[in-house]
């Protein structure tokens, strides 16, 4: 398999889970401007929306969006834990918080990359916060998004709240937050995704 990837995107957070996995998984990076792979392939005959990730499962057999890519990513290790069993009460509250992280996180940090008025990214921060301020609810009760422990949620939420110094925002108004992405980035897994991308600098200036 090959996991398309640019550093410090959302394809972090596959990144993480199939190392946390231990599958054997290749990476390809992804120039996003020009949407050309470090081997000099077209990325749009890969993903013809042009952006990252996508996991080749087998030539021609080509899986996007992230929270599928690490769901299928969890499945194919179920001893390491990093998704709830399918048919499981546990497993649609799974999805729920990836659902939560896909639509109110993480397209709510993406707005505030793009060029926006200023009263508008004060608005989305404003949104952005309310968010934030339930995922610290929860943090302050739990070590992580899932009762059982550590998955693939949390590697999602990892990866988007990493965004927010580029952004503007202060996590020190979310402590448990803080802990808690203390907490994930201390992983073997993760360092070893943050390593291979060039990001371990970059997650520190984001701690």
């Amino acid at each position: 398999m090959k996991l398309y990837y640019g550093p410090g995107l959302c394809s972090l957070a596959p990144h993480i889970v199939f190392r946390e996995a231990g599958l054997d998984v290749s990476l390809e990076k992804v120039d996003d401007g020009n949407k050309i792979t470090e081997s000099g392939a077209n990325y749009l005959l890969v993903n013809p929306l042009g952006y990252v990730p996508a996991l080749e499962i087998q030539p021609g057999l080509v899986l996007t969006e992230g929270p599928a890519i690490m769901q299928y990513l969890a499945d194919l290790a179920p001893a390491a834990g990093l998704a709830p069993a399918n048919g499981t009460l546990e497993r649609y509250q799974f999805q729920s918080w990836l659902n939560f992280i896909t639509s109110e996180i993480h397209k709510t940090y993406s707005a505030l990359f793009k060029p926006l008025p200023a009263e508008a990214k004060t608005v989305l921060k404003e949104l952005l916060g309310k968010r934030l301020d339930h995922v610290e609810r929860h943090l302050t009760q739990h070590d992580y998004l899932m009762r059982s422990g550590f998955s693939s949620a949390d590697a999602y939420l990892y990866v988007t709240t990493s965004w927010s110094v580029f952004v503007g925002i202060d996590l020190q108004k979310w402590p448990a937050l803080q802990k808690y992405r203390a907490r994930v980035e201390a992983r073997p897994a993760v360092q070893a995704a943050l390593k291979a991308e060039g990001l371990l600098k970059q997650a520190a200036a984001a701690a």
